[in-house]
């Protein structure tokens, strides 16, 4: 019996096909050892020690509405070491209204120039992160995500605007980020703009690094264990946002 949990938060807007992309997720995951939860409501965020108990949360939910009790037992249970890890608008357009659920993300959509299929490099960058080991430049056809990040984030893969002509275009050539990482609290978080469809991680960089980040993002819970993190360093009765 595996002591790694990980849970798929599905649902949302259906053009991002939410249900096969949390198969192919679920899948890989089950593979790798992992006790996989498949919810298909927001109810189980409500379930506070619940999430302190995963290793990994992985939503899959665009253009929702979240309650800010609900981002609250996320923010903390993140922050004690569930890693987080998503793609595309299922993690960063999952709740637009919501800036803590931004924060904690690293960033959130605003535009994608040209809509699907925009052609387009995704550039690795030069790191020590074994994320992007032997992973070279790729091409891909789909949704070429604008967004506003966090600038703490490590970026580890770019896509360079503007490729479609519009508004955008005259601030000139902009790198934008397309694969980061960073932490919140103890928690490992991981984002990948690539996913507007699920059959962009045929593309063999593409799910490599999906699945590493998945991965990654889940070790972070048993290191914060292991050293004996909580979350009360992170306790205060000032106002944050």
């Amino acid at each position: 019996m595996t002591d790694k949990k990980a849970l798929l938060l599905v649902g949302g807007w259906d053009g991002h096909q939410p249900e096969l992309v949390a198969k192919r997720f679920s899948t890989f995951l089950e593979e790798a050892g992992f006790e996989v939860q498949l919810e298909r409501s927001l109810d189980i965020l409500q379930e506070r020690e619940y999430l302190f108990s995963l290793d990994l949360f992985v939503p899959i939910w665009t253009m929702g509405e979240l309650h800010s009790k609900l981002t609250n037992h996320l923010a903390d249970a993140i922050g004690s070491g569930v890693g987080v890890a998503g793609c595309h608008g299922g993690m960063c357009d999952a709740f637009r209204t919501n800036v803590l659920w931004q924060f904690i993300m690293g960033g959130n959509w605003v535009a994608h120039p040209g809509s699907d299929g925009v052609p387009y490099q995704v550039h690795i960058k030069q790191s020590s992160s074994e994320l992007t080991r032997d992973v070279k430049d790729f091409s891909v056809s789909s949704e070429q995500y604008y967004l506003h990040v966090d600038p703490v984030v490590e970026v580890l893969a770019t896509t360079t605007f503007p490729t479609v002509d519009w508004y955008h275009s005259t601030n000139g050539r902009v790198e934008m980020p397309v694969v980061w990482t960073k932490k919140w609290g103890h928690g490992r978080v991981f984002y990948n703009s690539l996913g507007h469809h699920d059959d962009i991680f045929d593309i063999p960089e593409a799910w490599t690094l999906m699945k590493r980040g998945l991965l990654w993002a889940a070790e972070g819970r048993q290191i914060a264990q292991e050293q004996g993190l909580t979350i009360e360093r992170f306790a205060s009765e000032r106002k944050m946002f």
